[in-house]
């Protein structure tokens, strides 16, 4: 099993308080789980009008798909046009425990 975490810094311009920035986010995330069935949330930066943290998580028992998936993730987010997408990380965790044997 191997999971891909991304995590993205958001920057919004123009935004004048939390309800518009909140707004903004939520839409993303609903959007990141419904076209690519991943799990997102807002992860750090909630006061903040001017920047949001993004963590998503995929899961794949292949890591050229899973590497698709986060590259189509990112490439999603960058096009949006909303906001400025700043630093990113990702990163690829591999679990080698078997499979419970029925």
């Amino acid at each position: 099993m191997l999971v891909g975490l991304l995590t993205i810094h958001i920057h919004l311009h123009g935004i004048s308080s939390l309800k518009a920035k909140r707004g903004i986010v939520k839409s993303l995330i609903e959007r990141l789980r419904n076209r690519f069935n991943a799990s997102v949330a807002e992860t750090a930066a909630h006061d903040s009008k001017r920047l949001a943290v993004v963590g998503i998580s995929v899961i794949s028992n292949e890591g050229r798909h899973l590497d698709e998936q986060l590259d189509k993730i990112i490439n999603f987010i960058v096009n949006d046009g909303r906001f400025i997408v700043g630093q990113i990380q990702r990163e690829t965790f591999t679990s080698d425990a078997e499979p419970p044997r029925l």
